[in-house]
């Protein structure tokens, strides 16, 4: 399965609203993190949208393809900020009014939402917060979600 796995984070390497990461449960910096997650069996998939912020267990196949398949139907964003393709009205608002605010304020609220993901907070505003940094991701020059600029 590592295989598949290592070619599914390749083909979203630079994909801005994809993340495909692993983590070493057996190890001492990978445990905490799986035990948060509720991580048990190894090796386990979860997927995380702003949907399902707290993440919900992959069941298909461990394949590339079904991997790619599941990515490519139920992953990948809906909303294009760039085009606005697929939005609803509150994100083409958010969009609108971010790029309105200029490159340099897309980037800072990039940066300043990605610090609060971690805070506790209501699972409908977390999904929301988990929908613009999203979007802004989208709108970020490329590289600028990773800190590349």
């Amino acid at each position: 399965m590592k295989p598949a796995w290592d070619k599914l984070g390749a083909a979203y390497d630079s994909h801005p609203a994809v993340i495909v990461a692993d983590v070493d449960c057996t190890s001492d910096g990978g445990k905490p993190v799986c035990d948060t997650k509720g991580v048990q069996g190894f090796p386990t998939i979860k997927y995380y949208t702003s949907e399902k912020p707290d993440g919900e267990k992959y069941q298909g196949g461990r394949d590339f393809d079904s991997l790619d398949k599941f990515v490519k139907e139920n992953l990948m964003a809906k909303c294009d900020p760039k085009t606005k393709e697929g939005c609803d009205d509150k994100a083409v608002e958010y969009i609108d009014k971010m790029n309105a605010k200029g490159a340099d304020a897309i980037t800072k609220e990039h940066a300043r939402l990605e610090k609060m993901k971690s805070g506790d907070m209501k699972p409908e505003k977390k999904a929301w917060l988990a929908q613009r940094i999203t979007l802004l991701k989208g709108l970020l020059p490329d590289g600028a979600a990773k800190g590349e600029l």
